[in-house]
């Protein structure tokens, strides 16, 4: 019994050490909090409103959800990285620098991978920085930052979820009135996109062998950005990004995904961003501050 129980402690020791080297939260004079989530050793963060505790997962970061590369003449991609939920694997060494919160990661091929998110007072700047230390040239480097919204965000029938075209914004499943009626079986599991660079796919609705049903609008956006206005209508959950080829939401998780896609030669170096808004407004805020800011994003 008397060994069971120094195990116990020396367990709970452990756990105390392991809390107590990250980092603590960072705090913007708007009273928004970017907290280092402890409850999953792959990189993830909660973006706290004023007022909600650490733990609160209302707004919950992947950082990122993957890292998928494809060498240049191949055609398949590879996860050289993908995140897992809860305590897998080893956590990296985070590091706080002044309002951001960083790490570093090393991935098979010779790819490294600087990661930062730098609180602002309206919301958090994304950055990852990749080297490539190898011979090979990578045609395509993508880690999509993964914002999942729950509590006054969450947004299944996407009734509060917005795009931006050259008339102004609209629902971004504006065109499927249905999905407002139908099961929520037969709604989901989906995604909707809406096309930036890229052109709009022939076939708008397209019900994959995977059970998932992909909804493409038939009108292309004009800036790079998915907004969610919460419930009470008070705060705005808006990310954008320079440039990608869509922008996407997942429903059931109500996330947002505007994620550039980059290549990288050998030797060498690139840099994306990504820009998560969240603070008490209105959408016609919400593009001005995209169109301020998106110009300063790599």
């Amino acid at each position: 019994m008397i060994r069971s129980w120094l195990l116990t402690m020396a367990a709970f020791s452990v756990g105390i050490v392991c809390q107590a080297q990250l980092p603590a939260a960072v705090q913007s004079k708007s009273g928004l909090r970017l907290v280092i989530a402890e409850e999953d050793t792959n990189p993830a963060l909660h973006v706290v409103l004023p007022g909600h505790p650490d733990r609160d997962r209302t707004i919950d970061v992947l950082f990122p959800e993957h890292v998928t590369v494809r060498k240049t003449g191949e055609t398949e991609g590879k996860h050289v990285y993908l995140f897992r939920p809860g305590q897998a694997g080893d956590r990296p060494v985070w590091r706080k620098s002044g309002q951001s919160l960083q790490y570093e990661q090393d991935f098979e091929g010779g790819l490294h991978m600087r990661a930062s998110a730098t609180l602002n007072d309206d919301g958090v700047r994304f950055r990852y920085e990749f080297a490539n230390n190898s011979n090979t040239p990578y045609e395509l480097v993508y880690a999509p930052t993964d914002p999942r919204l729950t509590s006054i965000f969450h947004d299944v029938r996407l009734e509060r979820t917005y795009v931006h075209h050259e008339n102004g914004f609209d629902l971004l499943a504006s065109e499927t009135p249905n999905r407002l009626t139908m099961p929520v079986d037969q709604w989901l599991p989906a995604r909707y996109l809406a096309s930036f660079t890229w052109p709009v796919p022939s076939k708008l609705i397209d019900r994959r062998s995977d059970g998932i049903t992909y909804y493409n609008k038939s009108r292309v956006v004009d800036q790079p950005l998915v907004a969610t206005i919460s419930s009470d209508r008070k705060w705005v959950v808006a990310s954008f990004s320079r440039t990608t080829g869509n922008v996407w939401s997942n429903p059931d998780l109500t996330c947002q995904h505007v994620d550039p896609e980059i290549s990288l030669s050998a030797r060498s170096t690139a840099v994306v961003e990504v820009k998560v808004l969240v603070f008490q407004g209105s959408l016609d805020e919400v593009v001005s501050k995209v169109i301020a800011q998106r110009g300063t994003l790599e």
